[in-house]
Order: structure tokens, then sequence, then C-alpha cells
């Protein structure tokens, strides 16, 4: 931005060169002669009178008001002066601006700050991430016949993949001859690419760049094949390198760096995940774990665990060294601290989830599973934090999903009173996701008899009718998903245990009908949800079982006489009503 000069400075001179700065120029205007002096502030009496906002200077322009004029402040003139300036750079800039909303410069400004020199790890995951990234949107032009995008982003694919492999060589040890085999391969599909786009930009005709519009399709899903096989390969060898390093490493720093990397990889999502349990990364930290040096680390070793046997490849390894009986000491060890039980809590969790089927062959868990049990019960009567507390407790909720026998175990260590006990805290459950896991432990005990008296005993009902109201705080998609669960699983708790007459009448007394018939009736007040709905209708027909009187003509004639999949679509529909 141009500014006032100072008073030592020179003005410029002319018409537009706004001479009336500083003294010195005054000075000047002065000793110039009585008519030239007129002639000056006549010529600059009339440029200003040109100038937007000018007007309250028209007496510049009379040849005997020249005091007025020269009494006029510095930055006032400039700041008239501003009027007409442009910047040259900020037009240039704003005239550069696209207009589309594309963010086809994304990929070029992600490696900005990019991974400095002997970093080939942060290296590969970062130009990995770009290359991704440009052949998806590529893909993306290609099938809305975009060929000028097409092109262009095909020759910027061709620079960062040809960076790509010139940093790694750089920087990693040498090559093997496989990498060489498929960077060339990598490059020539980046060439054929670049080359057949281009001639596409000169095609007009439609059938023809039909056809070739295929031919680019191929090759561009092989160039993907390749790419591919080329980041597996060096992302492989330097997990080789990472895994070699902590089995030769005594250091304990040199070890937590180490451990601190990997864990890093396992973030990047499940095929990482698989690659370091292919070589041989769940072996090393269940090393980790072994030593009594290394305990200090057995905490972040034992999350890096959690994280890589979310895939079958890191559960099958863990069952291979014994990994289940190296968590079972962990947790039954008080020597341990609260931090790394939470963890091995954490990874118990991990390998037992529904969610993975090799699960059901972890033979060596049914060994352990009573004193993984008992432990996970003590860990959350003692638990310091909601976040203890819900490692624990998570773990325990997938393992009754895992083995029926592990209800027993619970029920006769009395988990039902420290769950119950610990919703009362605040400090250990504070959140629906906590409560999930509870209503989780809750829903698959309730298959056994005995369970409803303890529930009774405890004030479960209670407890329960609370999760039927379960709201979320922030409304963020997970935790409404959470708030969802808790409603559904408490409502199929509740019908549960309802086959116990004693359970059923405590239910009535504290108004869960109502609040179920409210669930059916009320949209809003599940969210929609249908799992909900389902669940509370048949919850609402058990307690109606046991209990008529508590229901008005019209509830039971909607909600319980008809069918179940007729009072489901009565109730799902009542929002179309609102229209």
């Amino acid at each position: 931005m141009r500014r006032p000069p100072s008073n030592g400075e020179a003005a410029s001179k002319g018409p537009g060169g706004w001479g009336l700065w500083g003294v010195q120029e005054s000075r000047r205007l002065c000793c110039a002669g009585h008519d030239r002096c007129e002639q000056a502030l006549l010529q600059i009496g009339i440029n200003m009178m040109a100038l937007p906002g000018g007007h309250h200077l028209d007496s510049v322009t009379l040849p005997g008001q020249r005091l007025h004029l020269m009494q006029v402040d510095s930055v006032q003139r400039w700041m008239e002066d501003l009027k007409l300036m442009t910047e040259c750079e900020c037009m240039c800039v704003l005239q550069a601006k696209p207009i589309s909303l594309e963010e086809d410069a994304q990929g070029d400004l992600i490696l900005a700050g990019g991974p400095g020199p002997g970093d080939p790890l942060q290296l590969l995951l970062k130009r990995g991430w770009v290359i991704s990234t440009e052949l998806r949107r590529i893909g993306q032009k290609l099938a809305q016949d975009r060929w000028a995008r097409v092109h262009s982003m095909s020759v910027r694919l061709t620079c960062h993949a040809r960076s790509m492999v010139s940093e790694y060589s750089a920087v990693s040890r040498n090559s093997s001859k496989e990498m060489g085999q498929i960077e060339k391969l990598l490059m020539e599909k980046c060439s054929e690419l670049s080359a057949v786009t281009e001639r596409c930009l000169q095609v007009e005709n439609e059938h023809a760049l039909k056809s070739m519009k295929a031919c680019v399709s191929e090759t561009l899903s092989m160039l993907g094949q390749h790419f591919g096989q080329l980041l597996e390969l060096a992302l492989t060898r330097e997990v080789q390198a990472l895994v070699r390093k902590i089995d030769a490493s005594d250091n304990i720093y040199t070890t937590e760096s180490t451990t601190g990397n990997l864990f890093s990889l396992t973030q990047e999502g499940a095929p990482l995940c698989r690659i370091i349990a292919k070589e041989g990364g769940v072996v090393a930290l269940f090393k980790i774990c072994r030593q009594d040096t290394f305990r200090c680390l057995y905490p972040q070793a034992l999350r890096t665990l959690a994280s890589i046997c979310c895939v079958e490849e890191g559960v099958h390894q863990l069952e291979k060294v014994d990994g289940v009986l190296c968590l079972a000491d962990i947790l039954t060890d008080d020597s341990h601290s609260e931090a790394t039980r939470a963890e091995a809590a954490a990874v118990v969790a991990q390998v037992t989830s529904p969610h993975l089927p090799v699960t059901q062959h972890l033979s060596s868990f049914m060994e352990s599973m009573e004193e993984i049990v008992t432990a996970l019960v003590k860990l959350c009567q003692e638990a310091s934090s909601g976040e203890v507390f819900l490692l624990a407790s998570a773990a325990l909720a997938n393992i009754t999903f895992f083995d029926t026998m592990a209800c027993e175990m619970l029920l006769q260590l009395n988990a039902i009173r420290v769950l119950l006990e610990a919703c009362s805290d605040k400090q250990r459950v504070d959140t629906p996701y906590t409560r999930d896991q509870i209503v989780t432990i809750l829903a698959n005990m309730s298959v056994l008899e005995q369970c409803a008296s303890d529930i009774i005993q405890e004030n479960g009902v209670q407890l329960i009718m609370g999760m039927l109201s379960e709201k979320p705080r922030s409304g963020t998609p997970a935790e409404v998903a959470a708030c969802e669960r808790v409603q559904q699983k408490a409502a199929v708790t509740l019908a549960r245990l309802s086959r116990d007459p004693d359970v059923a009448r405590e239910a009535v007394r504290l108004s869960c009908m109502s609040r179920l018939i409210e669930l059916c009736r009320s949209p809003s007040e599940r969210n929609s949800s249908d799992a909900v709905l389902v669940a509370c209708l048949a919850a609402l027909r058990r307690l109606a079982g046991v209990c008529p009187e508590g229901l008005q003509d019209s509830d039971f004639q909607q909600l319980v006489q008809p069918r179940l999949v007729d009072s489901f679509l009565l109730c799902s529909n009542m929002e179309e009503s609102f229209v």
C-alpha cells in the first residue's frame, strides 16, 4: 500500500503527483514566482475536483485561497489519494482466483510442510495420500467427460508419482528388483495416461471419444493397481525396519520412539495394520510386554496391539504367541499401573469384538476367561476415571457375546451390583458410550432367570427406565447413535426381565409403560430409529401381558393387539401425518 512520505522525502511532481505532502514542497511552490504558483495551485485544485469526494476542497481552485490549500493536513491528502489508488498485486491475485469450487490444488498444498530428509515413512504416507486423491478425482472428472480437467490432472499425477519415486529412492536403502520393476510400470502407465488424455482433447467425434474413454478408464485402473503394489512394497520395507529395530533394541528410549512410530502407522487404516501383523509387529510388541525392564512402555505397546488387532491377521498373530495368556497375567497383576491394565482391557475388548468372526477360534481365551472376567470386574469397581471404566466395561460387554458362560461368571461375581453402583458415579459413568456398554451387559445377562432378582434388589429397573430417556448432549452423529443403542438395549433388557412378574409389576409402578408408549408414538423421542421402535413394541407387549390394566384402549388396540409388523408400520408412518 502506498504511504505518505516522511518530512524528509521529496514529493513527486506533476498534476498527479500531489506535491503538498511536506514543508519542502510548499516552499518550492512559494518561491516559484507569483504566476507559476497560481497556475500550480489552480491545476491541483482542478485535479482535486475531479476526485470523488473532492468537492469539499473547491476553494483550492481560487488563487486567492492558497493559504487554505497549504494548511490541509498531509494525512488527509493521502487518504484522498487512496480513493484513486489501485493495488496491482491485489488485482492480480483476484483475477487469478478460480471461480470453480473444485479443490484440485489441494494435493499440491498438502506437501507444503512435507517431511524432512530421512523420513521415508511420512514421505510415503503423504505422497500416497496425494496420489490416491488424484486418482479418485481423475475418475470423477472422467465420468463427467471433462477431458481438459482429466488431462491436466493426469499430468499432475505423473509429477506426483515421479516425485514419490525419486524422493523415496533418495532417502531409503537400495530398492529391490521387484520395486524397480513396479516403479517402471507405474511411470509407463502415467506417461500412457497423459498421452491418451491429450489425444482425447483433439477428438470431437462422440463415438470415438466413447471408445477412448474405455481405454482411459482401463489405463487409470492399471495405474492405480501398480501404485498400490509399489506403495505396499515400500511400506512393508519400512515396517520391517521398525520391527527389526524393536527386536534388536535394549534401549528404552529407542524402543519407545519406535513403538510410537508403529502406533502412528496403525492409525492410517486397516491395510497398514495387516502389513504390521504380517511382518511380525504383534510378536515384537508382546516381546516388550514380557520384559520387566520395559514396564513403563507397556501402555504404549498394548495400545498399539489393540489397534493392530482390529484386523483378523492381528488376532491370528496374537493367538500364535499366546497373547491372551500375557494379557491375563497383566490384568491379574495388581503391581501393574491402572493405565497398563486399562490398555490390556482395550486389547481384550478388541480381540473379542463381535464384528470379528475370527474371535470364535480363540481357544486360548476360554482357558483364561474366568481370570480375565474377574480382573475386569475388579477394574470396573476400582476405576479412577471414565476412560478406564469404559475400556473395562467394553471388554466385559464383548465377552458376554463371546460365550454365555461369561454371564454366569458375572452373576457369581456380583457384577450387576458393581455396574449399577457405577451408574450413580459421574466420575466413572458420564457418557452414553459407557451406558451403552453397561446396558449391553445387562441385556445379555437378563437371559438368565436368576438375574431378575438381582436387578430388583439393586433398583435396576429404575436405572433401565432412565436409560429409556437417554438424550445426546452434543448432537454429534456418534453420540446420537450411542443414545439410540442405549434406548434399544434398555427396552430389550426390560422385555427379557419382564418374564418375572415382580419385574413387570415394578416396571409398571415406575411408569415404564407410558414411556414405552411415548417412544412408540413419537418418532422424535427415538430419533426415528426403527430398531428402538421394534424393541419398545416388544417390551410393551410383554408388560401388557402381565399388567393389561396399565394401557388405555387406544394404545392396546394399536400397539398390542395387532401383529407386531402392523403396529410397527403404524408407528413408523406417524410422522407422515404431519406433512
